[in-house]
C-alpha cells in the first residue's frame, strides 16, 4: 500500500513539474522572438503590396519577389542605357538591384524613433564611450591617445556637443528634403517647398537666384567633409543665422576656430546616424535620415529619380560625375513604397499625387515585428519598450531635453521616453541614440 501511495505521490509531483515547465516555457520571453505563421503572413502581405506599389508608381521600374519574404528585386526596363561606371572596376552599373525589406523596415523604423544628433549624454552612456568612440568624431582623433586626456577631447567637441538631444522624433509635422539635381530647373516647386514646416538642404548649394525652383526656407543644412571645412561660407548663405548646420563627419580645429572667431552664430552639431551599407550613398540619404528622425512626414525634391537621365546635373552649376544613380533611384523608390517618403520630380509634379498600394499602419507594424524576429534583433517580439535594453545607466535629474512648444504628436512620443535613452551597436561603431520608455532618470543601452 505504501508503495502505491509513494508511486502516486511521485506521479503527482512529476505531473506538477511538467505543468510548471510547460507554463515557464510559455512565459519564456525568448519564445516571443520565435517567427510565427502570422509573422510570415505579414511579410508576404507587405511584399505583395510593395511589388504592386513599385509597378504602379516607379515610372517603368518593376519589382520581382521570391519565396524569401524579405527579398525583392527592383529592375529597369531592358532598353535602359546605364552611364555610370565603377571607378575601380570600370564596369557599367547594372539594371537590377536586390533589397532586403526586413532590414529596411526594421532599420528605418528605428531611425524614426531616434535622435540623430551626437550628444555628450550619448558618449557618457556608452561603455568606454570617450576611449572607444569620442575620438573618432574628431579630425585626426587617432593622435589623441583614445581621449585619455578627456579635457582635451571635450574642448575639441564642446562647440558642437549638446548635453541632450536638441530635436526629438515627430517634432515637425511636414518636412521637405531638397537635393541638388538640375531637374529642379524643370519645375516651379519654390512656393510649394516654402510651405513646409521644416526644410532640409545639403552642403553649400545656393538659394538666391533660384527661389522659383527651390524656395527660400532653410531650417537645416547637412554638410559633408568638404562643405564643413568652409563653414564660414556656408553660414553666409543664411541671412537669418537661424539655419542649423549639421556635420555628418568629424569636427576639425579649423571649424572650431571659425565658430569662435568669425563668429558663426548658427547652431552647429555633429550627426549620429545609421549605416545603410552600399544600398544608397551621399549626403542626400543622410538628409532623409535626419528628416525622418524629427518629422512626421517627409517629402523629397531635387533628386535625379525620373527615367531618361543622361548624366548627373546640378541646378546651380555644370554636370558632375555622380555615384550609382540607377541604384539610388531604386532605393528611393523602395523608401516611397514603404511609406517613408514621397517623391516630387518633373514627372511627379502634382502635389496631390496619390502613391498607390502603400502599407497601412497595421500592415507596417506587423511587418516590423516580423522583421525584427527574422533578423533576430534584440528585444524582438517584446511589447516592453525596455526589452531591447541590455545596459542601464542613470540619467542625472534635470538633464532631460527641454524643448518648448512641441506638437502633440511629439509630446505623445516623449511621454514614452521621459528621461531615458537607449543606444545600439553595429559591427564597428555605436550607431543609434534613440529615445524610448518611461522609467524616470534611466538611460538604456542596447548592445
Amino acid at each position: 500500500m505504501r508503495i502505491l501511495q509513494l508511486g502516486l505521490l511521485v506521479a503527482l509531483a512529476s505531473g506538477v513539474t511538467a505543468i510548471l515547465i510547460y507554463i515557464v516555457g510559455l512565459s519564456n520571453p525568448y519564445d516571443r522572438s520565435r517567427v510565427t505563421v502570422d509573422d510570415l503572413r505579414a511579410m508576404k502581405v507587405l511584399q505583395s503590396g510593395f511589388k504592386k506599389c513599385v509597378d504602379a508608381n516607379g515610372l517603368g521600374l518593376q519589382a520581382l519577389v521570391s519565396q524569401d519574404y524579405c527579398q525583392v528585386m527592383i529592375q529597369y526596363p531592358r532598353d535602359t542605357v546605364p552611364k555610370w561606371r565603377d571607378p575601380k572596376t570600370g564596369e557599367l552599373e547594372g539594371l537590377s538591384f536586390d533589397f532586403n525589406l526586413c532590414e529596411a523596415v526594421a532599420t528605418w523604423e528605428q531611425v524614426r524613433n531616434s535622435s540623430t544628433i551626437l550628444t555628450k549624454e550619448f558618449i557618457d552612456a556608452l561603455p568606454n564611450g570617450w576611449e572607444e568612440y569620442a575620438w573618432r568624431r574628431i579630425n585626426k582623433g587617432v593622435h589623441l591617445d583614445r581621449c585619455k586626456n578627456r579635457t582635451l577631447c571635450m574642448e575639441k567637441l564642446s562647440l558642437v556637443l549638446p548635453e541632450t538631444p536638441p530635436f526629438v522624433p515627430w517634432q515637425f509635422e511636414r518636412c521637405a528634403v531638397i537635393g541638388n539635381s538640375g531637374d529642379l530647373l524643370k519645375t516651379n516647386f519654390g512656393e510649394e517647398i516654402d510651405d513646409y514646416d521644416a526644410v532640409v538642404r545639403e552642403n553649400g548649394v545656393p538659394i538666391q537666384n533660384y527661389t522659383r525652383y527651390v524656395g527660400r526656407k532653410s531650417t537645416f543644412r547637412l554638410l559633408n567633409r568638404g562643405s564643413a571645412k568652409a563653414l564660414d561660407k556656408i553660414a553666409e548663405l543664411d541671412e537669418t543665422k537661424e539655419e542649423v548646420l549639421i556635420i555628418k563627419t568629424t569636427i576639425h580645429d579649423v571649424m572650431n576656430k571659425m565658430i569662435r572667431e568669425v563668429p558663426i552664430r548658427n547652431k552647429v552639431y555633429l550627426m549620429l546616424g545609421a549605416s545603410f551599407g552600399s544600398s544608397a550613398k551621399g549626403t542626400g540619404l543622410k538628409a532623409l535620415e535626419f528628416a525622418l528622425s524629427i518629422c512626421e512626414t517627409v517629402d523629397m525634391y531635387g533628386f535625379t529619380v525620373d527615367p531618361g537621365y543622361k548624366e548627373w546635373t546640378r541646378y546651380f552649376s555644370g554636370s558632375r560625375q555622380g555615384h550609382t544613380p540607377l541604384h539610388g533611384r531604386t532605393y528611393y523608390q523602395m523608401m516611397e513604397c514603404l511609406g517613408l517618403i514621397k517623391i516630387h520630380s518633373p514627372m511627379r509634379v502634382n502635389f496631390s499625387r496619390v502613391v498607390n498600394w502603400l502599407p497601412n499602419d497595421s500592415i507596417f507594424n506587423a511587418a516590423r515585428t516580423a522583421s525584427e524576429k527574422i533578423l533576430r534583433r534584440i528585444g524582438a517580439g517584446m511589447s516592453d519598450p525596455f526589452g531591447a535594453c541590455s545596459i542601464i545607466k542613470k540619467r542625472p535629474k534635470g538633464k532631460s531635453p527641454l524643448i518648448s512648444g512641441l506638437r502633440k504628436a511629439a509630446l505623445k512620443h516623449q511621454s514614452l521616453c521621459e528621461r531615458c535613452i537607449y543606444v545600439s551597436s553595429g559591427k564597428k561603431h555605436w550607431k543609434w541614440y534613440a529615445v524610448y520608455g518611461a522609467r524616470d532618470d534611466l538611460a538604456f543601452i542596447l548592445a
